[in-house]
């Protein structure tokens, strides 16, 4: 539908303007003309643009009216306090009844949409617009309302119920839709690593570890790798389509609909932007449905989130305050107000499974997500800051702040259940062959991954002091222990309570053996695996070569402790006694038949320590190794020499096979089958 065209504006000619004084009457003249014409201007001018078209109307009889001053309705001084903006003047009546019946004529034809039309139609409207949005304001302020103004009503009206349609179409169909594809795969490269995404077999039920072995160091290397939808600002309208925004706009504000306008404008943006959070797989999920959630789905959900609060921060929040700046232009309180309106749901989302999570049980597995849930808000937070204004907006940035502090509060209680799982653990069974136990694997690896988090969880745990750390392994230090706990981190002494929980709970599941030798081995298994696991990540740095130190020591202890008692009592064997003399063959039958008893229990003894020995198992290599050395020194030197003291007198008799079982070199090799695991080959070479 064709417009129809506004009514001209007046010609110069419709004027009456008194002629320009003669010459004669030079400057005095000149003088009183231009006076009479600003006294025009003033009297006809309600407003800075009225006066201006006033003064371009006068300008074109005469260049001398060009001087006419503009400046009618200066500002008012900051003192004075700005008064009320005065009404515009009606438009001449055949302006308003051009622009009613354009109006109703749109009015009639709902079907259609003017801003789907040419250009020409919508510059007509919105010119019809204005006519009787001026004849409206024209009569604020009069004593009664006339039929002109109870027109005029009607006639904005109707147009205001056009323009709220007319917005929501635009806004609707020029929204630009997130690229869902695109932001599942950014998801999946993202793929936040933590306690379940680890490699291990661990049995150690009463944690019910989720894999920590395997690169821990690591965990959250996939975090780190820059997310293309972090810095993105997507625009969530199309950009042709804001100059109509911001016209309509303009004309509801003006025409005193900005309620209407908020209405409209944030209740399709708040539901693009809830469209937005779906697409990120960002739930609305009540504080039951998230308690009740097995671990693998609430997992799954937490690293959504990490990733979509980002995102909403960084791509969708910034691009809308973008667009609230651009169409909403008109108002800064409207343009606030509005952003905040249409956020207020996206922000409450998030901040509800926020706040959901940080009531959960506290279960160790959860903490590392919790701690990429925290470090994320605590990341974006300052950003927001950026983009809230105002009142509304401060309630918005106070409420995610108590959200993080509860979520800071969740990490904290996590980390004290976790301690109070190390101390109550009481699993009976002991590792059958005293290797490294579940739990010193889970437990390690849990540390380790936790230093990836160093930097917050010194933060949160700054107010711990080093009063509160257990010193059940370290006060017999005395002031040199304390000066070190003192020269730790927050997460440090943190760190050396939990380990010294885990070191008392092995101590005790040492004692399920009654082998005190292969009670040494387990705690030599298992405090080189700690050792090992400090020294070769974060964890060495923070706790430092002092407690690598004493810990080594007790790997020392427990190898002096395994060689007193296995060799010990073998090695009583093959030392002379007060009875025995040093004589050879000639010392008579009774010291030969003592000596042929030495042997006989020698070998006894040792076939009893190689059955055994054989199936424990010490992992590391070079430990092993080490043991080994330490056995043949102690061993092979002290029977070679009883075999050449005394070797002939049972050797020069009847079955001595029977007793010589075995030539050093024999024991050598079988030495060396000890601590595999598994039953090494049987050499027992015999003499030839």
């Amino acid at each position: 539908m064709s417009a129809p065209p506004a009514p001209p504006h007046p010609q110069p000619e419709e004027l009456e303007v008194a002629e320009e004084p003669p010459a004669a009457a030079g400057g005095v003249g000149n003088d009183k003309v231009l006076a009479a014409a600003q006294h025009i201007v003033k009297s006809l001018a309600t407003s800075k643009n009225a006066a201006d078209d006033m003064i371009r109307i006068l300008s074109g009889f005469d260049h001398r009216f060009s001087s006419i001053t503009a400046d009618l309705f200066p500002s008012p001084s900051p003192s004075s306090g700005a008064g009320p903006t005065p009404p515009p003047p009606p438009p001449p009546r055949g302006a308003f009844e051009a622009a009613e019946r354009l109006i109703r004529q749109w009015d009639a034809t709902p079907e259609l949409l003017v801003f789907e039309g040419p250009e020409g139609d919508v510059a007509d409207y919105l010119e019809a617009v204005d006519v009787a949005v001026d004849q409206l304001l024209s009569g604020v302020g009069a004593a009664a309302a006339d039929a002109d103004a109870e027109a005029a009503g009607v006639v904005v009206q109707l147009a205001m119920a056009r323009m709220e349609e007319e917005l929501r179409h635009l806004m609707v169909r020029h929204a630009v839709p997130l690229d869902a594809s695109g932001l599942f795969c950014s998801l999946r490269r993202l793929s936040l690593e933590s306690m379940d995404d680890l490699d291990t077999s661990s049995e150690f039920d009463p944690i019910t570890p989720h894999s920590l072995e395997g690169g821990p160091d690591t965990a959250r290397s996939a975090s780190l790798v820059g997310n293309p939808f972090d810095d993105q600002v997507f625009d969530l309208v199309r950009p042709e389509a804001i100059d109509d925004l911001r016209s309509i706009a303009q004309r509801m504000d003006r025409a005193g609909y900005a309620s209407e306008l908020e209405q409209v404008y944030c209740g399709v943006r708040r539901d693009l932007l809830d469209e937005c959070l779906a697409v990120l797989g960002v739930e609305r999920l009540s504080i039951d449905e998230v308690q009740r959630m097995e671990w693998k789905l609430l997992n799954d959900k937490m690293k959504k989130w990490v990733h979509g609060v980002k995102t909403v921060v960084r791509s969708l929040l910034t691009g809308e305050r973008r667009i609230c700046d651009q169409v909403l232009a008109v108002s800064d309180e409207l343009r606030d107000e509005c952003f905040v309106e249409s956020t207020k749901g996206c922000i409450m989302q998030i901040l509800n499974f926020g706040d959901a999570v940080a009531v959960c049980s506290r279960s160790p597995e959860k903490l590392s997500r919790i701690l990429d849930m925290y470090e994320a808000l605590a990341e974006v937070i300052p950003e927001l800051k950026e983009l809230f204004f105002g009142n509304s907006g401060n309630d918005v940035i106070c409420d995610l702040e108590g959200v993080l502090e509860r979520l800071g509060d969740a990490v904290k209680g996590t980390l004290l259940e976790f301690g109070k799982v190390l101390q109550q653990e009481s699993s009976r069974r002991p590792m059958m062959a005293g290797e490294i136990h579940p739990m010193t694997r889970y437990v390690m690896n849990y540390l380790r991954l936790l230093v990836v988090y160093s930097d917050t969880l010194d933060k949160l745990l700054g107010d711990d002091s080093a009063g509160d750390v257990d010193h059940s392994d370290t006060h017999r230090g005395g002031d040199d222990e304390e000066e070190y706990l003192e020269s730790l981190s927050p997460l440090g002494r943190h760190l050396v309570k939990l380990i010294s929980y885990l070191e008392a709970n092995l101590e005790e599941k040492s004692k399920l053996y009654e082998d005190g030798a292969l009670q040494c081995i387990f705690s030599m298994n298992n405090i080189l695996y700690i050792v090992q696991k400090v020294k070769d990540s974060e964890l060495g740095r923070i706790l430092g070569d002092h407690w690598i130190r004493r810990r080594r020591g007790k790997i020392r202890q427990n190898s002096k402790n395994y060689l007193r008692i296995s060799w010990t009592k073998v090695l009583s064997f093959l030392k002379d006694d007060a009875h025995g003399g040093r004589s050879g063959s000639g010392s008579g039958s009774g010291n030969s038949s003592r000596i042929k008893e030495k042997f006989k229990n020698f070998n006894l003894a040792f076939d009893e320590i190689y059955r055994s020995q054989t199936l424990w198992k010490v992992p590391d290599p070079q430990l092993r190794e080490e043991l080994k050395i330490s056995i043949s020194e102690n061993v092979i030197p002290a029977y070679r020499a009883f075999l050449g003291r005394y070797g002939s007198l049972v050797d020069s008799g009847r079955n001595s096979g029977r007793y010589i079982k075995y030539t050093p070199e024999d024991l050598e090799n079988q030495l060396s089958d000890l601590f595999e695991g598994s039953l090494g080959p049987a050499n027992h070479s015999r003499r030839r």
